[in-house]
Parts: structure tokens; C-alpha cells; sequence
């Protein structure tokens, strides 16, 4: 299955999401949680649609549980600021 061919789209997607988790009244740590557990999905059910993310899923593989939770705050963080330039 892919998701997300165009990597900036993607990215727009999931910035959107993490927007409206803030909107919404979720605090940062409820959202990295909801981040980790969609990374985690992502990188075991998913191929990756483009570089970007085939690289997101190798780091995901490489690290252990703190690590991938920090890739996924740091995703969302990243994500979010490039949704909310639009």
C-alpha cells in the first residue's frame, strides 16, 4: 500500500493534523504520542510512495523506542510548521 506519493503534500497532511490536535486542546505530549504510534504504523504496514519517506522508515527500523519517539515529535513539529506557512 502507498500513501502519500507527493512528499509535500504529505507533509501538508500531517502538519494539518497536528494543527487541529492543538486546536482541538491536545497538549504537545498527547500529539508526539498520536505521532509515535502513526510513525510506528506507518514504517510496519506501509511503502513508502518517494525517498523522503522510504528514509523516515529506515531511521524508524535503526532506532530503538526513544529514538523513534524524538523522530516522530520532531516529524510532526516539522510538518506542522510547514502547514502553517501556507
Amino acid at each position: 500500500m502507498e500513501i502519500g506519493h507527493n512528499w509535500h503534500k504529505w507533509k501538508e497532511i500531517l502538519g494539518d493534523a497536528v494543527g487541529l490536535g492543538e486546536r482541538v486542546g491536545m497538549d504537545p505530549e498527547t500529539i508526539n504520542n498520536a505521532a509515535y504510534r502513526l510513525g510506528d504504523f506507518f514504517a510496519s504496514k506501509l511503502d513508502p510512495a518517494n525517498d523522503e519517506q522510504r528514509l523516515l522508515k529506515e531511521l524508524w527500523e535503526e532506532g530503538n523506542e526513544e529514538e523513534r519517539k524524538t523522530l516522530a515529535s520532531l516529524m510532526a513539529r516539522a510538518a506542522h510548521k510547514a502547514s502553517t506557512k501556507h
